[in-house]
C-alpha cells in the first residue's frame, strides 16, 4: 500500500507561484476587459467555495445557507457605495431612496458612511453571526439533514426579509454604483484593479484554508466528521470544532460578497437566497469537496460553464447543471478531483486507498491517534 504524504514546501510554493502567474499575468494578457470582469466574478464564488470545502468537505456540515453571509457582506458594501455616490452628487440619501420618498438615511445605514466601519463590519458581522448560530445549533447537537434544512431556511428568511424592505431596494436590490472608495468604476483600469484585489484575496484564502486543513485542527475536524462520539469520548468538544470551521466559512463568504458588489454592479435578494446557496454547493461537489483546490476550481468551472452555455442555450443550462451534479454525486462522490487520485493509484499499482474515501488525498497517512484533552 502506498503512503500518501503531505506536499512539501517546494511543491506548495510552486503551486502558488503558478496560480499567481496565471491570475496576475496570463489572464489579464489574454482576456478582454469584459471576460476579465467575468473571471473576477467567478473568483468571488471560488472564495465562498473554499470555505464550504472546509466546513462541508472536512467538517461534514452541509452548509445550505452560505448565501446569508455572502449577502451580508454584499449589502454592507453596497450601502457604503450608495452613500458615497450620494455624497459625490451632494445628496443626503441615495437615488433610489429619493424615488421612494425617503428623505433621511435610516439609522442602520448611518454607520456605513464610514469606510473603516464598513470594512470592519464586512469582516466581523458575518463571522459573529455564524459564531452565534453555530453555538446555538452545534451545542444542541443538531447535525446532518436537520442542520442543512435549518441553514437553508435561514437563507430563505433573509431573502424574504430583504424583499420587504424599501430601504434596501426591495426585490430590485441595490445597483448602479459609480465609485469604489473614491475610484471611478467606469474606468477600465479600476475594473482591472478590482480583479487583482479579488485574485489576491483568493490566494490568501486558499493559503489560510490549506494551513487549517494540514494543521492539528484539520485532523481534529476530519475526526469529528467521521467519528464524532469517539472524539467526544477523548475529551474534545465537537461543537467547538464545528463552530470554528462554520465561522471561517462565513468569514470567507462575507468577503466574497463585498467584492462581488463593485465587480458585478448589483446585489439583490435573488443573489443570496436558496438557489444561489445551492449553486455554491454544486461547484464544490463537482470539483471535489474534500480536496483543497477542488472546490475552488469546481466553482470557477461551473460558473464559467453556466455563462458560456447560457449564452447559446439559455433554457437548457439548468438541466445540464442538474444532470452534471447527479452524475458526479452518483458516480464520482469524491468529485472530479477524485479522478486524478484514482489515476495516481492505478499508475502506482495500488488497489486500496491509503485514506478514507471521504478524506483529502493530500492528508498524510501517518499516525493521527489523538490524546485525550487534559
Amino acid at each position: 500500500m502506498s503512503v500518501l504524504t503531505r506536499p512539501g514546501p517546494a511543491r506548495t510554493w510552486a503551486g502558488f507561484a503558478i496560480a499567481a502567474l496565471v491570475l496576475f499575468g496570463l489572464a489579464p494578457a489574454v482576456l478582454s476587459d469584459f471576460r476579465l470582469n467575468l473571471l473576477a466574478k467567478f473568483l468571488c464564488f471560488a472564495i465562498v467555495a473554499a470555505g464550504i470545502g472546509l466546513a462541508w468537505g472536512r467538517g461534514g456540515m452541509l452548509t445550505l445557507g452560505q448565501g446569508v453571509f455572502f449577502g451580508l457582506g454584499a449589502y454592507m458594501m453596497a450601502m457604503h457605495l450608495k452613500i458615497a455616490d450620494a455624497e459625490v452628487r451632494g445628496d443626503t440619501v441615495p437615488d433610489f431612496m429619493q424615488i421612494a420618498g425617503i428623505r433621511e438615511l435610516p439609522a442602520y445605514w448611518v454607520p456605513f458612511a464610514s469606510p473603516l466601519v464598513t470594512l470592519l463590519a464586512i469582516l466581523l458581522v458575518p463571522a459573529l453571526l455564524a459564531l452565534l448560530l453555530g453555538l446555538g445549533v452545534f451545542k444542541r447537537r443538531v447535525k446532518g439533514a436537520y442542520f442543512a434544512i435549518l441553514s437553508q431556511a435561514l437563507a430563505a428568511a433573509f431573502a424574504i426579509l430583504l424583499i420587504g424592505q424599501q430601504s434596501t431596494g426591495g426585490s430590485n436590490g441595490l445597483n448602479r454604483f459609480r465609485t469604489f472608495f473614491g475610484y471611478d468604476l467606469s474606468d477600465p483600469v479600476n475594473k482591472r484593479m478590482l480583479f487583482f484585489i479579488v485574485a489576491a484575496i483568493l490566494l490568501l484564502v486558499v493559503a489560510a484554508t490549506r494551513q487549517l486543513m494540514h494543521s492539528r485542527y484539520g485532523e481534529l475536524l476530519v475526526a469529528v466528521r467521521d467519528q464524532e462520539e469517539r472524539v467526544r469520548f477523548l475529551g474534545y468538544d465537537p461543537a467547538t470544532v464545528k463552530v470554528v470551521a462554520y465561522t471561517v466559512a462565513a468569514f470567507f463568504a462575507g468577503i466574497a460578497g463585498a467584492m462581488f458588489v463593485p465587480i458585478v454592479g448589483i446585489i439583490s435578494p435573488a443573489d443570496i437566497g436558496i438557489v444561489p446557496s445551492i449553486a455554491f454547493l454544486i461547484g464544490v461537489a463537482i470539483g471535489g469537496r474534500t480536496t483543497l483546490l477542488g472546490p475552488v476550481l469546481g466553482a470557477i468551472g461551473v460558473a464559467w460553464a453556466q455563462t458560456a452555455l447560457s449564452e447559446n442555450f439559455p433554457s437548457a443550462w439548468t438541466y445540464a447543471q442538474g444532470l452534471l451534479f447527479i452524475v458526479v454525486v452518483g458516480f464520482f462522490p469524491a468529485g472530479l478531483a477524485g479522478l486524478a487520485t484514482l489515476r495516481r493509484r492505478k499508475r502506482s499499482g495500488t488497489d486500496s486507498p491509503a485514506t478514507e474515501p471521504d478524506s483529502d488525498p493530500e492528508t498524510p497517512a501517518e499516525n493521527t491517534e489523538m490524546e485525550p484533552a487534559r
